[in-house]
């Protein structure tokens, strides 16, 4: 494997790793509000931490095409000439 290659993946995870809390929390944070507006009462326990799991796995791809794109954009992607 090119170490160009591996080295842009590894930055990339470094930086989705980086990105993946605070992402989740303002995912998990947004959805919650709007399920409440939505139901027009406050979510119980169990509603909540089933946001909190959808918001994880939604986080999950959005960080992860982030820091790929991001990373492309700054270092260039690697074979691209």
């Amino acid at each position: 494997m090119n170490s160009q290659l591996v080295w842009f993946l590894v930055w990339s995870a470094l930086l989705a790793a980086m990105l993946f809390f605070p992402v989740s929390k303002l995912v998990w944070t947004l959805s919650v509000r709007r399920q409440e507006r939505k139901l027009e009462r406050k979510l119980d326990e169990a509603e909540i931490r089933g946001q909190l799991q959808r918001a994880r796995v939604l986080s999950v791809f959005l960080v992860a095409v982030f820091a790929l794109l991001f990373n492309g954009n700054i270092f260039g992607f690697p074979g691209a000439r």
